[in-house]
Parts: structure tokens; C-alpha cells; sequence
């Protein structure tokens, strides 16, 4: 058996549990609860593995890592924390922490991770310290964003390239800039380009630099945007909207590590971290022949998922007062949010994500009467702005509720008349009954056919498969076989 596990760790219900589970595995563990009795367990006992808190009550868990480091320098160490922001993720990274887990965490990882960390015997080395007072650009502490904040930490300290995947609006590029903030090429340019803004014609020629005369009004040279990061990072938004021929040419350019200006006769040599992002899915589009496999996979080296920011509820009110705060920065009157005025932001569906929220926020500040603001503003900006689903619905027969119209929106009134569901539920409700004849419409416009359905309808293609068993729809009821 290999030496025992040392547990720090004041939470007597999550002591006993993380206890329980690694001794139900064979592991010997030894348990206290201060950074005091740490350091004398450690002194007298050898230890396969330390396993601690941030938060203790004699003090910060992470800041005395260092010290157990220079005295135990081959002594793994597993650090848990409450505190989940990116700021603890990164400190625990810093420290030389083997893994960091938010709590709460999975517990079959956490034993996999002991495991691993038993089995190598040995820490992550100790990188140089940044800037404190660094400001990250990423907000939130829900589950979601734990697991973005993870992945974050895991590609600091290599230069490996990312692939951030997420809806419009949900921070891709706040993420690449954490990403270049937080890890070794700090010291030079971060370069942001968005592949879908530029011509066709002008990509190559922004990316990778053209020669004088290279073509007609070419009357210098120009560097492009991969010698430009050079030493930094450099972003590719939207990258699933660059045209077949530029994507060939990026190709060659991540696997040879140069690139060819247009019109030059020399290949140029780059350092720069590649990070890319796109809202689209692009294995549909590798299946349309709009996007190249191989590129796919160059790029896809280690991808991170951002949640929408309704699977993110949690953080909705703290975004909304860190965009308050920043409004001030900017020159807005100084704004605070009360309680209910949060709640009510909260049951927005945010269609546009973190990007409209800050939008609105920002004309919140603007536009509200009263340093602090309550539900009443904030519904008053909302009913401006276009939000049907806040004022309260009128009951059958109230003579409120369009009855002519064969539109859309005529529809919808006479469904919400006939339905009356409560403010805070319209959206959920209305988009449930909602999507079955959109889909059935979309399958019997593509006679079954899902792929083609759900690029029609711009939606991840097992997304629509999980939908329609969900509504129990068949799709082989539309195609030509299962109609005769």
C-alpha cells in the first residue's frame, strides 16, 4: 500500500465524504482541518498525496503551498476550493497544484485524479508569477463556467492550439484572451482578426502579408497578421466562415510553421499561439465539403465549449452588476441593482447572450431615473427595448388579445391568450409548443432528411435529433419510404 493521503479540509460533510470514497478504494487517508496541522502531519509522517482547501480558518490554503513545495518538493497536491472564480483557478495552477477542483466537484474525477496524481509522484513545476493586479476578463462561478475555467488552466503553460466553440455572444475572445493574459507569451501582441469581416479576395493578404506589386494597389509591403502576433497570440474569430482556398493555405501554415506573403518567393517563419473560434458546428459542414477535415482537426487540438448564458442562470446578476461597474468606468452615473431587479433579469432568455446583457446594461444605466434601481426600471427598459414576455398577459375574453391576423405574431397573442402562462414561464412555454411544428415543418420541407434540417434551421444537428425524441417526432414519417 502506498503511503497515506493527508486531507486538510474544515467541511466535516465533505472531510467524511472524500474520506469515505478514498478508502473505499483502498487508499489510506489522514484528515485535519488547519493549515497548522498540516504542516505537522507533514513533518512527521511521509505522504503520498496532499489534498486541500483554500478557505481554512487559519488561513489561505493556496498562499502556504509554497512553502510545503520547497520543503516536500515531490509531494503532489490537489487543491479544492469554494471560491470559484479564474482567479483561484489560476492561482491554483500558479502554485504548481497537480489538479484544482470547484466545488461542487465530481467525485469519480476527484478519485481519478488522486490516482493519476499517486501513480506520477510528482508536481507540476512551479511557473514565474504574473501581474496581481491583472484584471481577467471572464465573470461567473456557475458549474458551467467551472469547467471552462479548468480548461483554461490546463492550456496556460503550453502553447497547444484552442479551439473555442459557443454561441455569438458568449465571450470567445475573452477567453483567448485569458488564455494569452494568464499564460507564457504575456509579453507579447495579442492579434484578433475576424475571418468573417474581410473579403474573400483580401484574407489571404490580411493574414499572411502581400509584397509590393503583389497586386494591383499592393504599393508596399505588408505584414500580415501572423507576423504581427509573432512572439504572441494570435485570434481567429469566426473561423468557419474563411473561404476553401485561405483555409488551404492556413493549413499549410500550421504545419510548417511558415507562411508565404502573396506575392513572395520566400516562406517566413511565425511564432504565434493559435487560437480559433467559431459559433458554427463544423462537422456538418466538413460532411457539406465547406470546411476542410484536416483543418478541423489541426485547429480542434484542444476545444472549449462555452455555455450559452441561459444554461448559466446563476450567473446573470453578477454579470449584470460587474456591467453595471464597468458602465461607471465608462463615464455612465453610477448605478446599484436591487434583489428583485436582478431576479427579473434573470428570467430573460438573453437570446444574444453575454453581449446583449452587457448592451442592455449599459442602457440601463443610461436610461434609469434613480441611482438605484429596482424591478420597475428594469421592466420599463425591457418593454422599450421590445420584450413581450414581461407585461402581464391578459386573460381569455379581456378584448386585449389581437383576434385577427394570420401572421406570426397574431398566432402568438392568440396562443398566449388561450394558454395564460405566468410571467417568468412565457418563453419556456412558448418555445415548447412552439418548436413542434417548426420542426415537423423543417422534416417534411427536407422529407426527413436531419442533417438538411437542421443547417436550414442553423442549429447543431444532434441538438434536432435530441429534440425530436424529446417531442416524439419521427423523422421517417417524412421521408419518401415512410410515406407509402
Amino acid at each position: 500500500m502506498s503511503a497515506p493521503i493527508l486531507l486538510v479540509e474544515d467541511d466535516i460533510s465533505i472531510a467524511i465524504v472524500i474520506t469515505t470514497a478514498l478508502e473505499d478504494e483502498g487508499l489510506d487517508v489522514v484528515r485535519c482541518d488547519t493549515i497548522e496541522a498540516r504542516d505537522r502531519f507533514l513533518a512527521k509522517d511521509g505522504f503520498s498525496l496532499l489534498l486541500t482547501d483554500v478557505k481554512l480558518k487559519d488561513g489561505d490554503g493556496i498562499e502556504t503551498i509554497g512553502t510545503v513545495r520547497d520543503n516536500y518538493p515531490e509531494l503532489p497536491i490537489i487543491i479544492l476550493s469554494a471560491q470559484n472564480t479564474l482567479d483561484t483557478a489560476v492561482r491554483a495552477t500558479d502554485s504548481g497544484a497537480f489538479e484544482y477542483f470547484p466545488k461542487p466537484f465530481d467525485l469519480d474525477e476527484l478519485i481519478r485524479a488522486v490516482k493519476q496524481a499517486i501513480g506520477t509522484s510528482a508536481s507540476r513545476p512551479v511557473p514565474e508569477q504574473g501581474d496581481d493586479g491583472m484584471a481577467l476578463p471572464l465573470v461567473g462561478r456557475s458549474p458551467p463556467m467551472q469547467a471552462v475555467y479548468r480548461m483554461i488552466t490546463r492550456v496556460l503553460r503550453n502553447d497547444l492550439t484552442v479551439l473555442v466553440l459557443g454561441e455569438s455572444g458568449t465571450g470567445k475572445e475573452l477567453v483567448a484572451e485569458a488564455i494569452h493574459q494568464l499564460g507564457g507569451r504575456t509579453s507579447g501582441p495579442f492579434v484578433a482578426v475576424n475571418t468573417a469581416a474581410i473579403p474573400a479576395d483580401l484574407i489571404e493578404s490580411e493574414l499572411f502579408g502581400h509584397e509590393k506589386g503583389a497586386f494591383t494597389g499592393a504599393v508596399n509591403r505588408h505584414i500580415g497578421k501572423f507576423e504581427q502576433a509573432h512572439g504572441g497570440t494570435l485570434f481567429l474569430d469566426e473561423i468557419g466562415d474563411m473561404p476553401m482556398q485561405a483555409q488551404t493555405r492556413l493549413l499549410r501554415a500550421l504545419q510548417s510553421g511558415m507562411i508565404l506573403r502573396v506575392g513572395g518567393r520566400e516562406e517566413v517563419p511565425f511564432d504565434a499561439r493559435i487560437i480559433a473560434a467559431t459559433n458554427k458546428d463544423l462537422l456538418p459542414m466538413i460532411e457539406a465539403g465547406t470546411f476542410r477535415e484536416d483543418l478541423y482537426y489541426r485547429l480542434n487540438v484542444v476545444p472549449i465549449q462555452l455555455p450559452p448564458l441561459r444554461e448559466r442562470g446563476d450567473d446573470i446578476a453578477a454579470l449584470a452588476r460587474h456591467f453595471l461597474a464597468q458602465a461607471a468606468r465608462d463615464g455612465l452615473p453610477g448605478r446599484a441593482l436591487t434583489e428583485d431587479a436582478a431576479q427579473m433579469l434573470c428570467r430573460q432568455p438573453w437570446r444574444g447572450n453575454v453581449r446583449e446583457l452587457k448592451n442592455f446594461i449599459f442602457r440601463l444605466a443610461l436610461l434609469a431615473r434613480e441611482d438605484v434601481i429596482d424591478a420597475k426600471a428594469v421592466r420599463a427598459v425591457l418593454e422599450t427595448d421590445g420584450y413581450s414576455q414581461m407585461p402581464a398577459i391578459a386573460p381569455p375574453g379581456s378584448g386585449d388579445t389581437p383576434e385577427r391576423g394570420d401572421d406570426l405574431s397574431g398566432a402568438l397573442g392568440r396562443w398566449l391568450a388561450a394558454n395564460s402562462p405566468e410571467p417568468g414561464e412565457i418563453y419556456a412555454r412558448a418555445m415548447a409548443a412552439f418548436e413542434r411544428p417548426l420542426f415537423t415543418h423543417m422534416l417534411d420541407t427536407t422529407s426527413g432528411n436531419q442533417l438538411r434540417a437542421a443547417q436550414m434551421l442553423g442549429i447543431n444537428r444532434n441538438t434536432l435529433r435530441k429534440r425530436l425524441v424529446e417531442l416524439d417526432i419521427d423523422p421517417e414519417e417524412f421521408s419518401p419510404r415512410g410515406t407509402g
